[in-house]
């Protein structure tokens, strides 16, 4: 098990909301913690304690009157560190190769792949990894539990999609991408303990990497990750950590990695 450093931006700013109060309209969330510091200041830690494989996810949508800066504060993060994070957030086939250019290690993409009534588009995801490559692309499947199964979500987690998040959807998609990013959506930002049932359906995936982040509280939850995940199911921490405003030391958090 792997930590995953993560930078989320949202109006401009380095920020921990909980997920599910994101809108759109209004560009309102939620916030656990609002940094004074620009983006490249957190990437240039993660790069000095070592920490690659990292996420920075741009919470704004494109015509949002915030998104060049958020944008502005993304190409800070990927330039302190380039190949230290993928890239989130309203990526597309004609932005993809921009920022790959710009320091990102891979593109991840969600809302891309589906239409406008969560309808998976497979042509769209070929001509993604005809235009850079599978080995460049994070499939996000961040997903909330309805009616006993968890669905897909898009659109920074405010719509279903049809697709259900299941071990069959994860061996199709791997054929296509280099990893996988879940967001457990009804707990993150919460700080309210991880999905356990979440982290074992990803426990049973092994053909690609996967990183799983939502509801991290404590020590334990780390522990709870290692063990429903059976060592192979990566963790992203975010609002939990000291970093971010949280209660768990960054170094003793790390350390319970390294044990495992």
């Amino acid at each position: 098990m792997k930590f995953r450093p993560c930078i989320d931006i949202h109006n401009g700013r380095v920020k921990q909301i909980v997920g599910s109060s994101l809108k759109d309209e209004g560009d309102r969330a939620t916030e656990n913690f609002v940094s004074e510091r620009e983006a490249d200041f957190f990437a240039d830690f993660f790069r000095e304690q070592g920490l690659d494989g990292g996420h920075v996810i741009l919470l704004n949508k494109k015509d949002s009157p915030h998104y060049e800066e958020t944008y502005e504060q993304a190409l800070k993060a990927l330039r302190a560190y380039p190949g230290g994070f993928g890239v989130g957030g309203g990526i597309t086939t004609e932005t993809a190769e921009a920022f790959l250019r710009a320091g990102a290690s891979h593109v991840i993409v969600t809302s891309f792949l589906f239409d406008e009534t969560g309808r998976l588009l497979r042509d769209r995801l070929k001509e993604l990894v005809s235009a850079v490559g599978a080995e460049h692309i994070i499939i996000d499947l961040s997903c909330k539990k309805r009616h006993h199964n968890y669905y897909v979500m898009m659109n920074r987690w405010q719509d279903y999609t049809r697709e259900q998040l299941n071990l069959e959807l994860l061996m199709e998609l791997s054929q296509s991408c280099s990893e996988f990013l879940v967001h457990g959506t009804g707990v993150e930002g919460k700080n309210s303990g991880i999905d356990e049932e979440l982290v074992e359906i990803l426990s049973e995936f092994t053909q690609r990497p996967v990183t799983y982040a939502g509801g991290v509280s404590d020590y334990d939850d780390i522990l709870k990750v290692k063990e429903l995940g059976k060592g192979h199911v990566d963790l992203t921490i975010g609002s939990a950590l000291d970093l971010y405003g949280g209660p768990l030391n960054f170094e003793t958090g790390l350390s319970y990695f390294r044990d495992v």
